[in-house]
């Protein structure tokens, strides 16, 4: 008997979804860094063995949209309630526990296998897990509470073997070697712009967009030119740096592990434009593929 499934990794900003679908995947499909809101597509990553097939879905995280950029993002993360076979609904020890009511009144009349992730149980103590263990029971009485460690792989593996026992039984959904369903211009694209939450604060990172403009492959070598979209000509200069000294960093770290994600040279050319007001720009959404189907 084969399985295979749909498992969707939701919850709020910033408590580990992206990091717990890198290690069932085993590749750095999604971006973690510590920045909040750093997820912003549906992002699938896909474990297949001789018998089962898992297609993890990472989705941004459940925020109060401010703009439309964020509409469209909690867009994602509520269409992937919709078709999972499974729900992983990731929390930590360290958020507020009261967010997101509307979103957990839906996750409750799944009727579909949930769990509940307690993630970060590092930074706290067994008595305050224990609450928390018990706060989600009474929250979500039909789920499987888990409290684990990303960062120190506590208890991921136990999750990852339950799920593929409550898998369907169904044949593949993609092909056994395929790792994600983005395309590779998208892998550089989030490489690219992970580098860019990681070495530039304040508003700089959230007003930041990036596109693949060209990606030419032959056997030795992948030509790659991506243009980073800016909001504000100001934004543009410190995105550049002085004299290009702070492009070139994130184009010699974007290229570093893009080599290493394709296992091949590359040549990276990075460019800066200005896109005024992008993010509450539908048409600017939709050619960046934010616009939900």
């Amino acid at each position: 008997m084969h399985k295979a499934g749909f498992v969707s990794i939701v919850g709020n900003p910033n408590v580990g979804k992206s990091t717990l679908m890198n290690l069932f995947v085993g590749e750095r499909i999604s971006i973690a860094t510590f920045k909040a809101q750093t997820t912003r597509h549906r992002i699938m990553g896909i474990v297949s063995t001789d018998d089962y097939q898992i297609v993890f879905s990472d989705t941004p995280g459940v925020l109060k949209p401010n703009y439309k950029l964020q509409e469209d993002m909690l867009a994602f993360s509520v269409s992937s309630l919709e078709d999972a076979d499974i729900l992983l609904y990731v929390t930590d020890t360290v958020e507020k526990q009261s967010k997101n009511e509307d979103f957990i009144s839906k996750v409750k009349k799944l009727n579909i296998p949930i769990f509940v992730l307690i993630n970060k149980i590092d930074l706290s103590n067994e008595k305050e897990v224990t609450k928390l263990v018990e706060y989600w029971h009474e929250q979500i009485p039909q789920a499987e509470i888990v409290p684990l460690s990303a960062k120190a792989r506590f208890n991921v593996d136990n999750v990852q073997k339950r799920i593929v026992e409550l898998l369907p039984e169904s044949p593949d959904y993609f092909d056994k070697d395929q790792l994600t369903d983005k395309p590779s211009r998208f892998i550089v694209s989030e490489i690219i712009r992970e580098k860019i939450l990681l070495y530039y604060d304040k508003e700089i990172p959230y007003s930041v967009e990036v596109l693949v403009t060209e990606f030419k492959e032959d056997k030795k070598l992948i030509r790659i030119a991506a243009t980073i979209f800016v909001e504000r000509e100001s934004q543009k200069g410190i995105i550049i740096g002085h004299g290009g000294v702070a492009l070139k960093r994130v184009g010699e770290e974007a290229r570093r592990d893009i080599q290493k994600f394709f296992d091949k040279k590359v040549f990276l050319q990075l460019y800066v434009k200005v896109n005024p007001n992008w993010r509450n720009s539908s048409k600017s959404l939709e050619s960046f593929g934010y616009e939900p189907k």
